[in-house]
C-alpha cells in the first residue's frame, strides 16, 4: 500500500536510463561518421597520389611510342650525331644537348653562389628595415613571364654584352691557353653565355627563396651556442646554418636547375638557334626546349615531328637523371653524418 499523505512513486532511473542510452548512440553516430571521413580522406589522398604515377606513367609512354621512329631509324647515332637536316631526313640531338647541359652549367655557377649569399644576407646580415624589400624583390624576379626575359634580353641584355662585356672576355682570356677556346670567337651578344646568364637570373629567386626559408628554419639556439663559442658569422653558417639545412638547400638547387633545363621562351630569344658544337661560349647553339619550340610547327613529315618528341624524351631522362643524382647525392651526406 502507498504511504499516507505522500504522492505516486515515479521511477526516476527510466528517463536517465534513456538519456544514457541516445546519449551512446548519437556517440556511435559521431564515431562512425568519423571513420567515414577518415576512410575518404585516406582513400582520397591514395586516389591523388596515384594520379600521380598514371598521368607520369602516360607522359613516358607518349614520349616513347611517338619517338619509336626517329630512335628506330637513327639508333643510338640519334644521340652523338650532330647533324639536323628536315630536307633530308638526317637528324641528331648531339648540339641540343650540349647546349641545355651548358647553359644550364653556366646558370647553375652564378646563379646558386648568388643565391646563397643573398640568403645568408637576409637571414644573417641585413638590416630589419631592409629584409622585406630586399625580399619582395628576389621573389618578383620569379613572377615575371619567361618571354619577358626573353625579349629583354634580346633587345638589352644581348647588345650590352655584345658592345662591353664580350669584348672584355675575349681580351683576358684570348692569351690564355685552354681558356682562350672556351671565349674564342668574335662578341655576337646572343649566344649560349647569354642564355646561360638569362638563366641564372631566372632561377635566382628560386634559390633564394628556399634557402633564406630553410635558414630562418635553423634553431636559434644552435645559432647562438655557435656565437657563445666565439665564432664569427662565416664560422656559423658554415658550420652550424649549412650542414643543419643542406636538404633544402640542395633541392632549391636541383628546382633551379630543373627550370633551367626546361626554360624555352627566353632561351629561344638570346641562344641563336644554331645547331652546332662549339667549344666557346660566346657562339651561337640551341637547347633542347628551343629545338621544339622553334620546329614543332613546322614538323609536317613523321619523321621529323618522332624526333622532336625523342627530343623530349631525351630532356625527360636528363631531368630524371639530375633528380636521381640529388637523391643519391643527399642519401651519402646523411650516411657520412651518421658515422
Amino acid at each position: 500500500m502507498q504511504p499516507a499523505g505522500r504522492g505516486p512513486v515515479v521511477d526516476v532511473a527510466l528517463p536517465d536510463r534513456r538519456v544514457g542510452v541516445q546519449t551512446a548512440v548519437d556517440r556511435a553516430r559521431v564515431l562512425q561518421k568519423l571513420k567515414l571521413n577518415d576512410a575518404g580522406f585516406r582513400y582520397l589522398t591514395r586516389g591523388a597520389a596515384i594520379a600521380v604515377l598514371v598521368i607520369l606513367s602516360g607522359i613516358i609512354f607518349s614520349l616513347i611510342w611517338g619517338s619509336s621512329l626517329a630512335l628506330s631509324k637513327f639508333g643510338f647515332g640519334f644521340l652523338v650525331t650532330e647533324a639536323w637536316n628536315p630536307v633530308t631526313e638526317q637528324f641528331g640531338a648531339i648540339s641540343p644537348i650540349y647546349g641545355t647541359i651548358v647553359t644550364s652549367i653556366i646558370a647553375m655557377l652564378i646563379a646558386v653562389p648568388v643565391g646563397l649569399f643573398i640568403a645568408v644576407f637576409l637571414t644573417e646580415l641585413c638590416p630589419m628595415w631592409l629584409r622585406r624589400p630586399v625580399g619582395i624583390a628576389i621573389e618578383l624576379l620569379a613572377g615575371i613571364p619567361s618571354i619577358i626575359y626573353g625579349i629583354w634580353g634580346l633587345f638589352v641584355f644581348a647588345p650590352f654584352l655584345q658592345q662591353y662585356i664580350q669584348p672584355f672576355l675575349i681580351a683576358v682570356f684570348g692569351p690564355i691557353p685552354g681558356l682562350s677556346t672556351i671565349f674564342a670567337g668574335p662578341p655576337y651578344g646572343i649566344g649560349m653565355l647569354t642564355a646561360g646568364l638569362i638563366l641564372a637570373i631566372m632561377v635566382l629567386p628560386f634559390i633564394t627563396s628556399i634557402s633564406r626559408d630553410v635558414f630562418e628554419a635553423v634553431p636559434p639556439v644552435l645559432k647562438e651556442a655557435a656565437y657563445g663559442l666565439g665564432c664569427t658569422t662565416w664560422e656559423v653558417v658554415r658550420y652550424v646554418v649549412l650542414p643543419y639545412t643542406r636538404v633544402g638547400v640542395i633541392g632549391g638547387m636541383m628546382l633551379g636547375l630543373g627550370r633551367a633545363l626546361g626554360e624555352t621562351m627566353a632561351v629561344t630569344f638570346v641562344i641563336g638557334n644554331a645547331h652546332r658544337i662549339s667549344a666557346s661560349i660566346l657562339a651561337p647553339g640551341t637547347t633542347i626546349s628551343a629545338t621544339i619550340a622553334n620546329e614543332f610547327t613546322e614538323a609536317v613529315e613523321e619523321i621529323y615531328t618522332s624526333s622532336l618528341i625523342a627530343l623530349g624524351l631525351i630532356l625527360f631522362v636528363i631531368t630524371f637523371i639530375v633528380l636521381a643524382a640529388a637523391r643519391l647525392m643527399l642519401a651519402r651526406l646523411n650516411r657520412r653524418v651518421g658515422a
